[in-house]
């Protein structure tokens, strides 16, 4: 088993953006996969610290992975995740030997939190991919916390909630650090951060895309 290792199967890009930001933030290493297959092949070979599945995919759907590596007494945990999932699929999904059931959006204390909970051990500490970004654009405290939220795929509602401030406000925030970093959308800010974060580690930006299988 790969101590900080998680596979993971996503088809959306902006998403898997999102997602690497929030692992790699608390010391894991995301593989991505874009089909199911994909991952059913590697992990005959190796078994990460965890899996974690999107339950909506074309073909082979996560809860078809997760049937084929349950049925084969899979050692890592699998976590399913889904942004349409309800309560009759996340019992089914449990049922079948999911750890758990993450619904998106999620922020990223959650998920890293729910991964923990599954078994997964914490990893060493990790810089935040994020704190370049937010010192070399002048952020604000709060906007700093509201990037966070922002590029793990929260909504302003769901932000506002957290952060006990009113969504309209969060709106002023999340325009403000789009003004600063010269973006029109919240998936290109998560690729720069990204993207930034991968070049003061001294890798080229398409280097981490390259896990993608």
């Amino acid at each position: 088993m790969t101590a900080n290792e998680i596979f993971i199967l996503e088809d959306d890009l902006t998403t898997r953006a999102m997602m690497r930001i929030v692992l790699e933030k608390a010391g894991y290493q995301p593989v991505f996969f874009a089909d199911g297959e994909a991952l059913i092949a590697k992990a005959r070979d190796a078994s990460p610290a965890c899996i974690l599945l999107d339950l909506c995919l074309p073909g082979i759907s996560g809860l078809d992975v997760l049937g084929q590596l349950t049925d084969q007494a899979y050692p890592a945990p699998i976590l399913m995740v889904s942004g349409q999932g309800d309560i009759p699929t996340a019992v089914h999904a449990l049922r079948a030997g999911a750890a758990d059931f993450v619904e998106k959006p999620f922020s990223p204390a959650d998920l890293v939190a729910r991964i923990e909970s599954a078994g997964v051990g914490v990893p060493a500490h990790s810089a935040n991919p994020a704190d370049h970004f937010k010192e070399s654009r002048g952020l604000t405290r709060r906007e700093c916390e509201v990037l966070d939220h922002l590029i793990a795929g929260s909504s302003s509602k769901v932000i506002a909630r957290k952060l006990g401030i009113s969504p309209r406000t969060i709106e002023d925030h999340r325009a403000s650090i789009m003004r600063k970093a010269g973006v029109k959308s919240i998936a290109q800010l998560s690729i720069m951060v990204f993207d930034e974060a991968h070049d003061l580690k001294g890798e080229p930006a398409a280097a981490g895309r390259r896990t993608v299988h």
